[in-house]
């Protein structure tokens, strides 16, 4: 059953398919390292994590349901967990009472079940068509009405060499990083490559 497995019962049950998924149940516990992330759960549920994925998807009987990997995936980038093969490294046992089991799925299991969630093409597309329907005449109704956020992250290009303009308002290390990585652009009094000052001025 692997380390920090104490559901047996219901995983005996669900090893002979008598077990549809195993309910996710969240126990008091102490010092959870990442338990952060649970305070953004409701609010992920709030806007829909859970919402219409019965309706879009399935997966066979077992002690991992729909609802356990879409939070436990939920969970994993909350923490940052960057990839699958990253959870092989996590906590099976603390994961687990984070994500309200006994432990998280080996990786093996999760790549099988995520297999099966994306083997129809268009499915989250009409997942995320239907939140964002819902979202928007949520929004209508209140008197704030909608609103749209981009978030920008701009940092110096760090391109090959004649392509990348450093201007001189970036900071100083930054500059200092940037010129060493095109050291044989010329570069204008502005700060700009020359290649890239005459374009702008051209227009």
């Amino acid at each position: 059953m692997g380390y920090g497995a104490t559901r047996s019962l219901e995983r005996v049950a669900a090893a002979m398919g008598e077990l549809e998924a195993a309910p996710i149940v969240f126990e008091a516990a102490r010092d959870i390292p990442q338990g952060g992330v649970l305070l953004a759960l409701p609010v992920l549920l709030a806007v829909g994590l859970l919402r219409h994925s019965a309706e879009l998807y399935a997966l066979p009987k077992g002690f991992y349901g729909l609802s356990s990997v879409f939070v436990l995936l939920a969970l994993m980038a909350l923490a940052r967990i960057g990839s699958l093969e990253q959870l092989r490294y996590a906590a099976a046992g603390e994961w687990g009472n984070l994500l309200g089991l006994d432990r998280v799925p080996e990786v093996r299991t999760l790549r099988e079940k995520l297999k099966l969630l994306c083997a129809e093409v268009g499915q989250a597309a009409r997942w995320n068509a239907a939140l964002t329907k819902e979202w928007i005449v949520q929004h209508e109704s209140e008197s704030s009405g909608l609103a749209f956020y981009i978030d920008g992250h701009v940092r110096v290009y760090h391109g090959a060499s004649g392509s990348s303009c450093v201007p001189r308002w970036t900071t100083g290390s930054m500059r200092w990083t940037a010129s060493r990585s095109s050291t044989s652009t010329k570069r204008s009094i502005t700060g700009w490559c020359r290649r890239c000052a005459e374009r702008y001025c051209r227009g």
